[in-house]
């Protein structure tokens, strides 16, 4: 990893032996995350073109579920960094069935700037565009609401009319569909 490092500081891009190398690094999802992504979010010092890269890496390379979601799940128990809702945005991109858990955690990940003063920058609201876009339908009402309340608050011009009209346009995963409902036919009638 520091190689990696070096080589995108020193050059602005990464050889194409070291991208090689992450790419059959990737083969070991386990390893990748706990020996590479994870540690380079956890410093806080990792560049925006650092992020750039190592998540083509990412999205280029097909990835166990379960990996995936582990990973999802302590960047968003972290503090923001720029670095982490890139590759947040990427591994939602891989349009995975996650689990509940792991959604919620996503939830409460960006519920969490809610309070916070400082304009968050495109990266953090282009990361939650994509979490609604590909999770809409398997978020609670209440959720929704957080959500919605979320970013009249934290609010972009041009991405948060977009999440508000995805949200609003959607079903939750905890409303009832009446055509489902026991004992009662399509037309109303019961049997």
């Amino acid at each position: 990893m520091p190689r990696v490092r070096d080589d995108i500081a020193e050059f602005k891009r990464l050889n194409y032996h070291l991208y090689m190398a992450l790419k059959k690094a990737m083969f070991k999802p386990a390893a990748f995350f706990k020996g590479i992504l994870l540690p380079l979010c956890e410093s806080r010092t990792c560049t925006l073109r650092e992020a750039v890269i190592i998540s083509s890496v990412i999205q280029k390379v097909s990835i166990p579920v379960l990996h995936s979601a582990a990973c999802m799940l302590k960047i968003a128990e972290m503090d923001y960094n720029g670095a982490n809702s890139i590759f947040l945005r990427v591994l939602l991109d891989k349009k995975y069935a996650l689990p509940f858990r792991v959604l919620d955690a996503l939830v409460a990940h960006f519920v969490r700037f809610q309070s916070d003063r400082r304009e968050l920058p495109v990266l953090w609201h282009q990361a939650l565009l994509v979490f609604i876009q590909r999770y809409k339908q398997d978020i609670s009402m209440e959720q929704k609401d957080a959500l919605l309340e979320l970013i009249r608050k934290q609010n972009h011009h041009k991405i948060s009319v977009e999440i508000r009209r995805e949200l609003v346009h959607s079903s939750s995963r905890d409303m009832e569909d009446p055509s489902l409902a026991v004992g009662v036919s399509m037309d109303g009638e019961d049997w």
